[in-house]
Order: structure tokens, then C-alpha cells, then sequence
């Protein structure tokens, strides 16, 4: 049997370190945020020819305008759409006019504006939706982790995945701050749901850990050491865990191979997330679960 547990510390100084170096980039670079945070513009059109160009090309001829934020996307039926941080007619008129010298059947089928306002809301709407999906986490494995209220409580089960989820959370912004700085990758929406993602991924990879370690716990007549039969626990689950996430980050990374630019950077976040919640379920979540025993222990 592999000694998983007991090698906590050095995976504890490895996931400090990840930690310190995300914070860093969070605090010096920050994340570029998109139209969705920012306000801007989004224009609908289509195009009359049988062959609409693609969204580089559609890029590229919007290029010597000097939008910030620009982006294009691909629609059914000879559409784009367009979405900049621009937000005036003058601007909106001129994207019109460089998009006519392509085609001069262009229609305009539709022109929303994002205001300052309603970027405000986006961005509490996603702080206070990821904070009480934390907590909901930590409410409910407490309540479903009840009946093993020793050698720890059940809050410490709660507790420990929550910390795991926000390693995974934190060294996934830190990415795209560092990706922001040096690529220009810009985050919206669909990186909350990114996140929001990678929070259920990763508790689910937790639990099933915990309910292994429940198990053995209900199971075990003797008072057994609990840093051994955790450390049993995590063994019995290991090739499970492994398995189930490698199939996931195969699909992810062929999504972020082959998928379009707009898919690429939510599917690289996911892959991000699933490969750190499946180092955390293992070696922040159930490793803390020792770490608080040995604590009450020596009390």
C-alpha cells in the first residue's frame, strides 16, 4: 500500500507554493475582463454571399479600426456576431462600413449595448453565486457526513473540501491572470460557469473519497489509526479517481484542440480545474482530515 498520507507535508509546501504564485499574478496582473464585466457592444449580422467568411477573417477586417475587447463568433446561416468594448454609433457605423466593403448586402440584424450598470450586477451576481455554492458544499457534506462524527466532526469534512475547492478555484484564476498578461485572454461569463463547474467536479471528486473513508470508519470495530485508514481510503479510491478524470481531461483537451475560439479558453479552464480538483480531493481534502485529528489529538 502506498504511503500517501503520510508524504502531506511536501504536497502541502507544493500547493503552498501554487497558492503564493497565484496570488501574486492575481494581485499584480488581475484578470482582463471581457465585455461581460466591462460593458460594450454587440452587433448580429449576416452576410448575402453563399461562402460568409469566417471569424478571423471577419477579425482581421475590423483590425484597423483599433477596437479593444474585439471578438467574433461564428453563427448558423452566414452570421456573426461581434462584441467590443466600444459603446457609440459612430464606432458602431464605422464596424458597419468595413464590414460592407466585404459585402455590401450586409444585413444588421440586431445591436445591444451592455452598460456599466449591468456589468456591475455580472460581477456581484458571480462573487455571490460562487460564495454560497462554497458554503451550500460545506453545509450539506456536514449534514451527510453526520453519522462519523469521530475521531473528527462532521464540519471537518465540510471544511476540508472547501479548502480544497478554493486551492482549485484560486490556482485556476491565477492561470488566466498569468494568460491575461501574456496572451491577452480575456474572461466573461463563461469563465464563471467554468468555475462554477469545477466546484461541483471537484467536491464530487472529494466525496467520494470521504464516503470510502466513512466506510472503513463504520466499518472498523477497532479503533484503528485514522492516519492509516485514511491513507487506506485514499489507495482504494486512487485508481477510480485517476480513470474518471483522465477520460474527462482527454474530452477537454480535444475540445480545446479542435473547438472554436470561443469554447477553447472555457474548455482549457475546465481542464485546469479538473486536474487540480483531482489533486486536491487526494492531497489537500482528505490530508487536512488528518492534519485536524493529529491537532485534537494533541489537545
Amino acid at each position: 500500500m502506498r504511503q500517501i498520507i503520510q508524504q502531506r507535508k511536501f504536497t502541502y509546501m507544493l500547493s503552498g507554493a501554487l497558492l503564493l504564485l497565484s496570488v501574486l499574478a492575481i494581485s499584480i496582473w488581475g484578470l482582463r475582463l471581457g465585455l461581460d464585466f466591462k460593458g460594450g457592444t454587440l452587433l448580429e449580422v449576416r452576410f448575402s454571399k453563399d461562402a460568409a467568411p469566417d471569424a478571423r477573417e471577419v477579425q482581421s477586417l475590423l483590425e484597423p479600426l483599433g477596437l479593444q475587447s474585439l471578438s467574433v463568433q461564428g453563427t448558423e446561416g452566414n452570421g456573426s456576431i461581434i462584441r467590443y468594448l466600444n459603446s457609440d454609433e459612430t464606432t458602431n457605423n464605422r464596424v458597419m462600413e468595413q464590414l460592407e466593403k466585404r459585402d455590401a448586402g450586409l444585413t444588421l440584424l440586431r445591436t445591444d449595448f451592455i452598460g456599466a450598470s449591468v456589468s456591475e450586477q455580472m460581477k456581484s451576481s458571480a462573487f455571490w453565486g460562487i460564495l454560497f455554492s462554497i458554503l451550500g458544499i460545506a453545509g450539506y457534506i456536514a449534514l451527510a457526513f453526520r453519522k462519523v462524527s469521530q475521531p473528527i466532526s462532521s464540519w471537518d469534512y465540510g471544511w476540508g473540501a472547501v479548502i480544497a475547492l478554493a486551492h482549485d478555484i484560486v490556482i485556476t484564476i491565477g492561470a488566466f491572470a498569468v494568460f491575461g498578461h501574456f496572451l491577452d485572454i480575456e474572461v466573461g461569463i463563461p469563465f464563471v460557469a467554468a468555475l462554477l463547474t469545477i466546484l461541483g467536479y471537484s467536491v464530487n471528486d472529494s466525496i467520494v473519497v470521504y464516503d470510502r473513508i466513512r466506510e472503513n470508519l463504520l466499518r472498523s470495530r477497532a479503533k484503528a489509526d485514522f492516519e492509516t485508514l485514511v491513507n487506506r481510503s485514499v489507495n482504494e479510491t486512487m485508481s477510480r479517481s485517476i480513470n474518471t478524470s483522465m477520460t474527462v481531461m482527454i474530452v477537454l483537451a480535444a475540445i480545446a484542440i479542435f473547438g472554436g475560439e470561443s469554447i477553447r479558453w472555457f474548455a482549457i479552464a475546465l481542464l485546469i480545474g479538473v486536474g487540480f480538483g483531482t489533486y486536491s480531493s487526494v492531497f489537500v481534502a482528505s490530508a487536512l482530515l488528518v492534519t485536524r485529528y493529529a491537532m485534537k489529538h494533541k489537545k
